[in-house]
């Protein structure tokens, strides 16, 4: 005799409410059996559980063994060793100009010329003085006073000389036309920059100013690697000549750099001044070369740490294993 469901179960079963009709038959004790075991595949079980395990040590060989390196970069400029900047010595008007940048010169090469209507006029006055004085010494040899103007205005002759000749501005090596500052009619005050020369063969130096806090780990003989700002991916691989010994500011780097360079540089913070020697005078893109021209920035990058990725992910290791900072 089997027993009745419940009403309310059965009105559920004739309408497929919220559970289905197999279930209300089951929960209404008309089936009644034995539930079976649950069955895992051990195929793939056996496969994730090494996969597991590999990949337990795969990660821990690359803690252990995987290096990464900590690099400081800061602002580098191209430096031309012998380079020559011409000045003006006086106040004066800039009459001529007589080359062009990247021209080839000759050692006393006239490269500008001033106005020097006075001072032409003052030497024209002396030597006359001095041609009449020693006219007179000829004439009367035991005249002391005439000597002793013949060597006041000697004197006088080679100063006006000198101030002429400081209104001719002359290459005083053989090399090329850095740049030009000037323009005719041009206005110079004393100490204005006129020509830039130099030698096209000289040795171009790099100068970086990396953060002040790599100072301790920079060492002469360490790699240094350059690019140029505006030829992404140039790099030219060189090797630190000389670390500068103390921490500097900005300040002091412009003083170094001088007033042209430091322009060309941002400087923020304390920095220590490396120092690199280029082995080319050209640096190439795309298979194409470029001249190394000075003054040209870029970004300078050395390699200051390297430590054990475990150390980076977990640095209370290093006081266990003994390894420094």
């Amino acid at each position: 005799m089997t027993q009745d469901a419940p009403p309310n179960a059965r009105s559920e079963a004739q309408g497929f409410g919220l559970f289905r009709p197999e279930a209300l038959k089951h929960a209404s004790g008309g089936e009644r059996g034995t539930g079976e075991v649950l069955h895992l595949s051990p195929i793939w079980t056996r496969a994730a559980y090494w996969v597991l395990v590999a990949a337990f040590v795969a990660a821990a060989l690359i803690l252990t063994f995987v290096s990464i390196d900590e690099y400081a970069s800061g602002p580098s400029v191209v430096w031309v060793e012998h380079r020559v900047d011409l000045t003006a010595t006086l106040a004066t008007t800039v009459r001529t100009v007589n080359v062009r940048a990247g021209e080839r010169v000759a050692r006393g090469t006239v490269l500008a010329q001033f106005h020097a209507t006075r001072e032409a006029a003052e030497l024209s006055q002396v030597e006359s003085a001095l041609e009449l004085a020693l006219a007179r010494t000829l004439r009367y040899p035991g005249d002391r006073e005439a000597r002793a103007a013949v060597a006041t205005l000697t004197t006088e002759r080679d100063l006006a000389r000198s101030r002429l000749a400081e209104l001719t501005i002359r290459a005083p090596q053989d090399g090329v036309v850095g740049d030009v500052r000037i323009r005719e009619g041009q206005r110079l005050a004393p100490g204005d920059v006129v020509v830039t020369l130099w030698d096209d063969r000289a040795e171009r130096t790099l100068i970086t100013m990396l953060p002040g806090h790599a100072q301790p780990r920079l060492r002469p003989g360490m790699p240094l690697r350059f690019e140029v700002t505006g030829y992404k991916y140039s790099y030219q691989e060189l090797v630190i000549a000389s670390v500068g010994s103390q921490v500097v500011g900005p300040a002091v780097v412009r003083r170094y750099l001088g007033p042209e360079l430091a322009d060309t540089v941002p400087l923020d913070g304390s920095f220590v001044l490396i120092e690199a020697k280029m082995p080319d005078e050209q640096f190439t893109v795309d298979g194409v070369e470029y001249d190394l021209r000075d003054g040209m920035a870029g970004v300078g990058e050395a390699r200051v740490r390297s430590q054990r990725l475990i150390f980076a992910l977990v640095p209370g290791l290093r006081a266990l294993a003994g390894v420094g900072p």
